[in-house]
């Protein structure tokens, strides 16, 4: 059975942006904002792909949940990292801690109350996309970052 409401989430590192090639967990607080880049304390870059913010905007426009599962060492680095790019508050469930993401997607279903086959997944990693697919996901593996029309196909 279905809600007919879906759910879009989304991992943070290699998928919503890239952390100067490596996990934002693997930076240095502090963080600051720099034009449309954020810079952690050895002035490495981390930035959004190009098309998460139209991405983030239309998901909203369209009365989509919108959900974060990341399995950072460092939650509260991420955390950070999305308030100065000014999307955290996009979010409407952050499941940010390490842990396999079977756990994240199980904790939104159930804050949420949506379906599994009402959800859609992105991650940059294979492993991931096959487990989180077993609970009947729409997964969605993304190489070179997130794009518009991973997301827009499943409007």
């Amino acid at each position: 059975m279905t809600s007919g409401k879906k759910l879009f989430i989304f991992d943070l590192d290699f998928t919503l942006w890239d952390a100067g090639g490596t996990w934002c967990d693997c930076t240095t607080p502090p963080y600051r904002r720099i034009l449309d880049h954020v810079a952690d304390a050895h002035d490495r870059m981390i930035t959004l792909y190009p098309d998460v913010p139209a991405v983030m905007e239309t998901l909203k426009l369209e009365h989509k949940l919108i959900a974060i599962a990341s399995r950072t060492e460092a939650p509260d680095w991420a955390a950070q990292i999305l308030d100065l790019f000014g999307i955290r508050h996009l979010f409407d469930f952050e499941e940010i801690f390490p842990d396999r993401k079977t756990v994240h997607i199980s904790n939104i279903r159930k804050k949420s109350g949506i379906a599994y086959n009402d959800m859609v997944f992105f991650d940059d990693e294979h492993r991931n996309i096959e487990d989180v697919g077993k609970l009947g996901v729409h997964s969605n593996l993304v190489t070179s970052g997130l794009r518009k029309d991973h997301v827009f196909r499943h409007l």
